[in-house]
């Protein structure tokens, strides 16, 4: 029987891998804003018949406010303000990259069932899920040379990272205190990655991160 917390996670698989797949950095921030929704209502369908405090409602509610909104709308800024709609010459080609998270699909099927931990079903695929979430973020942003999508990287792999928690705490409610502190950071590292992409824009008349090789003293 499928459920709601199988179908969440299904959706945050294919984000993704369209994030891999995607060139055009709109349907990346598009993306990226969903996968935050999901990924924010995730740990609320695990346990549906669990009672949340008025707190634990509240850090939900801002955890969805900044990973769908309020980040999602500091890059659609600073994407409008460079003027960048798509990534050229990625360092690894699309299909190719489409290729490599389907394969950590699989590998991280296989790191489920081999951690040694005890996880029930839904657990099982929210860590398959978390593992594949973390390894493409970590795989676009080496393989991007756009700085933009190069931050897209490090947000799912934040998001990725935090699920990984989810799945191994369970019970406890530590690990989101822990998400929130970090988000918190996050927050204000995109806040500056909008004035230094703007600063790297008016030098260079391009986001190319490799441009900043032929900086010199």
């Amino acid at each position: 029987m499928i459920t709601s917390i199988d179908v969440i996670l299904v959706v945050i698989l294919l984000s993704a891998l369209l994030s891999l797949g995607s060139s055009r950095m709109m349907a990346l921030v598009k993306i990226m804003a969903l996968q935050g929704a999901m990924v924010s209502i995730a740990p609320l369908f695990l346990e549906p018949h669990s009672r949340l405090s008025n707190d634990g409602v509240l850090f939900f509610q801002l955890m969805l406010l900044i990973k769908a909104a309020l980040i999602p709308g500091l890059l659609y800024l600073a994407v409008t303000r460079v003027a960048i709609k798509r990534e050229v010459e990625p360092i690894v080609g699309y299909h190719a990259s489409l290729a490599v998270g389907l394969g950590l699909i699989l590998v991280s099927a296989y790191i489920a069932r081999h951690l040694g931990i005890p996880l029930s079903g839904d657990y099982t695929l929210l860590m398959i899920t978390a593992i594949t979430t973390l390894g493409g973020g970590l795989f676009l942003m080496m393989s991007r040379t756009k700085a933009i999508t190069q931050v897209i990287g490090y947000l799912m792999l934040e998001n990725g990272i935090y699920l990984v928690g989810t799945a191994l705490t369970k019970h406890s409610h530590s690990i989101y205190l822990v998400e929130f502190g970090v988000l918190l950071d996050l927050l204000v590292g995109v806040m500056i990655m909008g004035i230094i992409l703007h600063n790297i824009n008016r030098t260079f008349d391009d986001v190319d991160t490799t441009y900043l090789g032929q900086l010199k003293d």
